[in-house]
This record gives structure tokens, sequence and C-alpha cells, in this order.
């Protein structure tokens, strides 16, 4: 059986570099769903508006090949720990499949090619294949106080960045806005350095909301290099 796309999603990432590691960490982050052609009916998302939440299930597209190893590095173990690949939530597995939660911001049913989903917190890459949309159920999905495993025994540690009002100019000459901006900020926070590297000199670079932006990290502080 040939499972094909039923959507693709447009976000700010044309790179993986500096996407958030999971969904809804970053809770501004715009995406918008939009459907293939045979799905582009208000019909198939009918009832959808009633939910906050949705799951998407979709394919690592921009992986050259699926993973081989039964062990990987996860970043929140320093990127040196290794665990089971069905432990984590790498993006090296055998089928290069991911899931994610995201909240419905709009669903716009009159756009040219409607019904598209708003969706806020997504962590993809522009262009990834989606292959399944299923509401998040608050009864079934979400379970008090269930052990996380070395997730809950690693704290995550953001990043503070500065964006000087110089920065924010030159960002909104090309073409951010306030949004854009406040977007990017929060990204460049959770750190997507691969988190063995400590370099104050190194320059970190990718690709946001088609601009290229570079940055260096200091002493827990993240600045824009231009």
């Amino acid at each position: 059986m040939i499972i094909e796309p039923i959507a693709y999603i447009h976000s700010p990432f044309n790179s993986k570099f500096g996407i958030p590691r999971q969904s809804g960490v970053v809770g501004s982050l715009k995406g918008s769903i939009v459907f293939e052609p045979k799905y582009r009916s208000a019909d198939a998302i009918r009832g959808m508006e009633d939910f906050d939440y949705l799951w998407l299930i979709w394919e690592f597209s921009a992986n050259s090949h699926a993973g081989s190893s039964l062990m990987v590095r996860p970043p929140r173990l320093g990127g040196n720990e290794k665990v089971g690949v069905f432990a984590s939530r790498s993006p090296f597995r055998p089928n290069r499949l991911g899931m994610s939660s995201v909240k419905i911001d709009f669903i716009d049913y009159d756009a040219k090619d409607g019904p598209i989903i708003n969706v806020l917190g997504a962590d993809l890459m522009d262009g990834t294949p989606i292959y399944d949309i299923k509401p998040y159920v608050t009864y079934v999905d979400s379970h008090e106080g269930a052990r996380c495993g070395f997730v809950d025994r690693n704290k995550w540690t953001k990043l503070d960045v500065v964006i000087t009002d110089e920065d924010k100019a030159k960002l909104v000459q090309a073409g951010m806005n306030e949004e854009l901006i406040a977007e990017l900020t929060e990204v460049i926070s959770e750190d997507p350095r691969p988190q063995y590297q400590d370099d104050n000199d190194k320059v970190y670079g990718m690709i946001f909301a088609g601009l290229d932006i570079h940055f260096v990290v200091k002493s827990g502080n993240a600045t824009l290099v231009w």
C-alpha cells in the first residue's frame, strides 16, 4: 500500500537548523496546513472548529535516508549519552515518521486553496508532508503525573536573546514584522545548537522566514551578528 500525503505545512523554516526540538515549546510559532486537492473540502474537517489542538503525523522528509541505528543521542542528554531509538523522539528513525501536537489558531475556509488550517507551535520545516491529522482529546491524550524518563531528569536551559533596537530596525528593513521578530527570539532562546558545542566564537546560521540569520552565544546570551 502506498501512503500519500494529505497535506503540506508552510512554516518559517527553510532548513532543519533552528526548528524547535518539540512541538509547542515555541507557542507563538505560526504555520499553515494546506491540503492536497482531493482533500480540499470543508467536509473533511467538519467539527474541527470545536477542538483546540491537533495531532499531526508527518515525515522527516529532509532526512536523506531512514535511520539505521538502534541507539541515538538525544539533545536533552547533551548529545553524548545514548538511548534506544524507540525511547526517544529522534528524527533518525526506521520509518522517518514524526508526530506533533499543535494548537489551532484559525481555519480559513475562504482561502484560495482552502480550507487552510492555521496552527501555532509546529516544529516542522516548510514543505513537510503530513500524512494524517487527528484531534487532540484530553481524556485519553493527557496523563497527569506520567513519568518522562530522561526528560524529567535533565532540565533544558534556555538562552537569553539580546536583540537591540538596531537589530530590530535591520530585521524590519529586511521584511520582518514584530510578530516574526518575537517568534525568532523564542526560537533562538530554545538553543538550537548541538549540545556538545560551546564555542564562544562560533557563528551559527539559520534560515528563518526567508532571512539568513546569524548569532553567537556567550555565557548563555545569544546576540545577532551581521
